[in-house]
């Protein structure tokens, strides 16, 4: 393993497959060790990803040469980091095949931008009897925040069921359909069993019903192509961490006339047209929503993050991390007596796999991993109802990125073998 993170030449152009060897070389931090000496073997990448050095630069670049605000300075650094910031909503809104860049609206994460449409299209669209509808696997960002306006607004929540393959039951919810709910909110891909839901097939039937649809692509945009005109939804968010970028970077598309209708979610400098004593006017958007200063230099980052993406094409990290999948989903079960594995099929599912050694904790999993250089997620990853749904009240998961290479599996494998015999198992 400690020749991993550096093989292979850096990439340059857009393969037609993806080669995760050569891009190791891109992550600075792949070629540390931990505290034992071991090479890092990542494999929590659902969590927040690794940064490449074309992002690392980026957010230095901003910080050394024109660190300065943006929207404000007519001067040659200010004007400049406008500039940067500015062109990261044209690379986003390219990255999702948004119709017009300003329809992307900044954001720190994909929990700011649910909340934003929470507070600002929610709390003005939802009352009482209204249904919102969710499903049984969404990441706590996607529930908590509908909770809060049900309960706000006497509305009501359902949620659409999954089988013990982690599959959403479409039956069910097109029954739940019948309710006439004003929104439907689900995320794209589980971040806990790595579901790909039909979001296409899911959308057109909301619409049918009469709701309009947001889509949590926190473990999407990373992943899979996304074209959100293509999907058809009505708000779509995301994390920059999750997708080689910084954290405090993020973004939520809506469509334009969702938008101009909505109200501010904050207020303060750089959302206004006019203030006055008693009365303001605001700025057309996306500014609309984006009051005071940014974390400019995250923005920036997840701008080069996304022409790091598209570089390589998403159709070639799909394929890339699908192969991981379903890899892993082979050598685990093999190498790794006893292991419980939760989540669909290989085609069905992104590159996360979830699982349990019986009788043994996972944070004891994930502590013994770590002596060997081996990083996974332990706990109920922010999906405590899915946990509920099985009986479960942790998992131990994997997850993996561009960078992840099947021997990095192998020694997942070998890792789990020596906690399994620590334990007796």
């Amino acid at each position: 393993m400690a020749d991993l993170a550096t093989t292979g030449p850096t990439s340059q152009a857009a393969p037609a497959r993806l080669d995760p060897y050569s891009l190791r070389k891109d992550f600075p931090i792949l070629a540390t060790s931990n505290r034992f000496g071991k090479p890092l073997v990542y494999l929590d990448s659902a969590a927040t990803s690794l940064k490449p050095l074309a992002v690392i630069e980026a957010v230095d670049g901003y910080n050394r040469e024109y660190s300065s605000n943006i929207h404000r300075g007519i001067y040659e650094i200010a004007e400049r980091a406008t500039e940067a910031y500015e062109a990261t909503r044209v690379k986003v809104a390219r990255l999702i095949n948004a119709p017009e860049p300003a329809e992307i609206v900044f954001v720190r994460n994909a929990t700011e931008a649910i909340n934003l449409v929470a507070y600002s299209w929610g709390r003005r669209n939802i009352g009482r009897g209204d249904t919102i509808v969710l499903t049984e696997m969404e990441h706590h960002a996607n529930l908590v925040p509908w909770q809060l306006v049900v309960q706000e607004m006497d509305g009501d929540l359902e949620f659409v069921p999954i089988t013990d393959d982690g599959i959403l039951r479409l039956e069910v919810y097109e029954v739940l359909l019948h309710l006439r709910p004003k929104l439907v909110a689900f995320t794209q891909v589980s971040n806990m069993l790595g579901t790909i839901n039909p979001v296409r097939e899911m959308v057109e039937m909301a619409h049918a019903a009469g709701a309009l649809v947001l889509i949590d692509g926190a473990q999407a945009v990373p992943h899979v192509p996304v074209d959100v005109q293509e999907l058809g939804a009505d708000f779509y968010v995301f994390s920059g961490h999750k997708m080689l970028g910084p954290t405090g970077s993020g973004a939520l598309w809506a469509r334009r006339e969702l938008l101009e209708a909505m109200p501010p979610f904050m207020a303060g400098g750089d959302m206004i047209r006019e203030v006055h004593l008693r009365r303001s006017e605001w700025n057309e958007i996306p500014y609309k929503f984006e009051a005071g200063t940014p974390d400019i230099a995250a923005q920036i980052g997840m701008g080069a993050a996304a022409d790091y993406l598209m570089g390589l094409g998403m159709e070639a990290v799909r394929a890339h991390e699908q192969e991981l999948a379903r890899y892993a989903l082979e050598v685990l079960p093999r190498e790794v007596p006893g292991i419980e594995l939760y989540g669909p099929a290989a085609e069905l599912r992104g590159g996360v796999v979830s699982f349990n050694l019986p009788g043994i904790h996972p944070h004891d999993v994930a502590q013994i991993l770590d002596r060997s250089g081996i990083c996974v997620r332990a706990g109920h990853h922010c999906t405590m109802p899915l946990h509920e749904r099985f009986d479960l009240a942790a998992t131990a998961r994997a997850s993996f990125n561009v960078y992840t290479v099947p021997e990095e599996i192998d020694a997942l494998a070998v890792g789990l073998r020596e906690v399994a015999r620590i334990f007796d198992r």
